[in-house]
Order: structure tokens, then sequence, then C-alpha cells
């Protein structure tokens, strides 16, 4: 990758237009998810606090549920963007309805697990007494709702395949809204409390899916593209989708083994972990959203059989990742006397958040530069390389953070082991992007 010509100006101009275009939209989409949770926190938080800890439950197995499929959208993104580069609309969204009817497919198979097993997982995910039968409410009704909330990932990787992150953030902004005013229906005004919270998400997100299917069926009328569903097809994009799966779990683990260290840690660690990992992950949104740009700009490219163009574009992405991450990093340091008094008024959790936050700062060019090479690489169709680099990164990470309590180390002690995360990441990922092995050019990879 460093070993290419320097891009002309009027290139980098370009380059950048693109990635502008596609990543403020794409950042739009991402936030509007989490609002949805957001929402019904408020919400049904009024009905009590017991209504309100079931939910809390409810929505994390629910969230987990639906975030391992997050293939769905990567890898859709990357199929039909190639297509798309090779100048067959046609093929694109054919490909694109495999990866929705796969969508559909997994997401059917999701609720018949979910259904039944629903008391056993609100338990084991440590709800109480009084939470319980609110959670398990609240996971029966919105489970209902995963084929579409999995159909809107595969089809808003279809949609940012074709180079449109717009349509994506209108269906978002859409959803975000019906979902607001038919949960404050439902759960007040027809007086089915937590209830109608999950029906007014279920049904928003069936409407999101219902907007979507509009879109892309009319493409694939359009271009003359077979709506039905294609076996080799749909098993061709689950095959894809497994190497990205292995990626998302490993994460996952990494998440998941922090924020029990955390708990091991201590009652005042953990809280101010949940803090540091909540303004880590909205940065995280902002990075993507480059990401998710980088995806479908490096599949165009390729399948246009433009190895160099993709390089060129790689490189200006990688910069404009290191950039955002120093600017993310500064506004944290600069914003610090405002934020940490927004999540709490605990002076112990103020010490403890504190030197948490400015390791966090330090990171954030690194956490740039992985967030953009990972969405260059799903781009160019590099899942096993990206599954076996976060399994790696994952075997470093997890004997140094379980240490840490043993040790006598604290919080800020573990946000140095999540840096140590993002380094071996960058590292992996950059030592794959300068062999140019990733560049694998036509239609398919």
């Amino acid at each position: 990758m460093t070993q290419a010509p320097t891009a002309p100006k009027a290139l980098r101009r370009r380059h950048d237009r693109e990635i502008v275009a596609l990543a403020l939209p794409a950042f739009g989409a991402l936030v509007a998810e989490p609002l949805f949770v957001m929402v019904d926190s408020a919400i049904v938080g009024h009905l009590g606090t017991p209504q309100l800890a079931g939910l809390g439950v409810a929505a994390a197995l629910l969230m987990t549920a639906v975030s391992v499929f997050v293939f769905l959208a990567y890898a859709t993104t990357a199929a039909v963007a190639r297509r798309v580069g090779a100048g067959d609309l046609a093929a694109a969204i054919r490909q694109g309805m495999d990866g929705i009817w796969l969508a559909l497919l997994l997401g059917v198979a999701v609720v018949a697990v979910t259904l039944p097993t629903a008391p056993w997982l609100v338990h084991a995910f440590g709800a109480s007494d009084t939470a319980a039968p609110y959670a398990t409410t609240y996971l029966r009704i919105s489970s209902l709702g995963i084929p579409a909330m999995l159909i809107v990932l595969a089809a808003t990787g279809v949609l940012r395949g074709l180079q449109d992150t717009r349509t994506p953030l209108y269906v978002a902004i859409g959803g975000f809204a019906a979902n607001a005013a038919l949960n404050a229906g439902l759960v007040y005004g027809a007086g089915l409390g937590i209830a109608g919270s999950a029906w007014g998400t279920v049904i928003a997100q069936a409407a999101m899916a219902a907007a979507f299917l509009i879109v892309v069926v009319r493409g694939a009328r359009r271009h003359g593209a077979s709506l039905r569903p294609d076996a080799a097809g749909i098993r061709a994009g689950a095959q894809a989708g497994v190497p990205l799966l292995v990626r998302t779990l490993s994460l996952r683990a990494v998440l998941m083994i922090a924020t029990a260290v955390a708990a091991r840690l201590g009652d005042t660690e953990i809280a101010a972990h949940q803090i540091v990992l909540s303004l880590w992950s909205l940065m995280a949104f902002a990075l993507d959203a480059i990401a998710i740009a980088g995806q479908a700009i490096i599949g165009r490219y390729l399948g246009a059989g433009d190895a160099e163009g993709a390089r060129q574009a790689c490189r200006r992405m990688v910069q404009w990742g290191v950039v955002s991450g120093v600017v993310l990093g500064i506004l944290v340091v600069v914003s610090r006397p405002l934020l940490i008094p927004l999540f709490s008024s605990d002076s112990a959790v103020h010490n403890t958040l504190l030197p948490a936050l400015l390791v966090v700062a330090v990171s954030q060019p690194i956490a740039g530069v992985v967030f953009i090479l990972d969405g260059v690489l799903m781009g160019a169709g590099d899942g096993p390389y990206l599954a076996g680099a976060m399994l790696l990164t994952l075997a470093v990470f997890a004997p140094v953070a379980l240490l840490i309590p043993a040790l006598g180390g604290g919080l800020t002690a573990l946000w140095w082991a999540m840096t140590l995360m993002m380094t071996v990441r960058m590292l992996t990922l950059w030592q794959r992007a300068r062999s140019g092995r990733w560049i694998v050019t036509g239609a398919t990879r």
C-alpha cells in the first residue's frame, strides 16, 4: 500500500467527495439505531423501575441476537459493490436479494429459538424476580420483529453496495419517529404497558423492512433482476458471512471480557467503565461511518478491475481515519470537564473515570486506522483474514485483561489493555493492507 505513487490532488479531492457523500448519511443511520433503545427506555422508565430493568435485560438480549448477524450488511455491501463496479446492476441487485432471503431465513430461525427459551434467557442474564416477567414479555413480543431487523441489515447492505447511504438514513429517521409515536401511543394511550413498547418497536421495524423492500424490488424490476430465492446464491452468502460472524463474535467476546473484568474491580469501576464504553462506542460510530464508505468504494473499484484506484482510495481513507481519530481524541480531552458530570455526581467515579478517558483519547488515532482498514478489507471480501486476525487479537487480549484484577490493576489498566487490543488489530490489518493480498479484482472474489 505504501509503495503506490502519491495520488494527484484532483484524485484526492474525488476520493474526499465520495467518502463524505457516503459517510455522513451512514453516520446518521448508525446513530438512529441506539436511539430506538433510548426512546423505549425513556417511555418505559415512567412505568416503574421493574419495567425499566426488564426492558434493559430484554433489549440487551435482543441487540446481541441481532448484532451477531451484522455480516448480513457487511458481506452484502461488498458483494453488491463488486457487481456495481463491474457494470452489472441486475446481478448486483440479484446478489442483494440473496442476502435478503438469507436474512429472512435466519430471522425465522432466531424467532423459533427465542420464543420458547425467553424465560430461561432472561433468568440466565440475571434478571431479578420482579423484572423477569417484564423482560420475558418484552423479549417474546419484540423477537417477532427480528426477521424485519435482519432484512433491514441486508437491505442496508444492498443500498450501500449500490453507493446509496441516503436512503438508509431516511428510512432510519422515519423508523425512529414511528417508533417514538407508537411506543407513546401503545404504552400510555392504549394502556398496554411494556407490551405496548415491544409492539411499537415490532411495527416500526416491520415498516422499515417494508420501505427497504419497496426500494430494492423497484430496482430489481427496473433492471430485470429476479426476486425469487436462489439456493446457490443464499448458500454462497452464508459461506461469505461465516468468517465475518467469527470476527464479530470475537469482538463481542473482547467487550464482554472487558465488562466482566471491570465488574470484578468493584462497583465504582464498573460504573465508570460503562461511561467510558458508551463514549468509546459513540466515537466508534463516527469512524465506522468512514469504514462503511470504504466498504462500498473499495468493492466498486475492485469490481471494476481498478487495483490502483483501490490502493489510492485505501490510502486516502486511512488518512481520514488518522485525522478523525486525532480530532476525536482532542474533543475527549477538551470536553472532559463537561462530560464527566453529565454521567455521574459520584466523586469516586469521577476520579476513576478521568485517567481512563485520557487513555481512550490517546488511542483514538489507532482506532481510526483500525476501523478504516477493517472496512477496506470487508469491502474487498477478505473475511477469512479478518476472522483470523480478530481471533489472534482475542488470544492476546484475554489473558492480559483477566490478569488485571490479580495484579491489583484498576480501570485505567483495563483500558490500556483495550488499547493493546486495538494496537494488535491495527498491526494485523496494516500488514494485510501493505501486502496487497486483499486486492482481488473482478465481479466476484
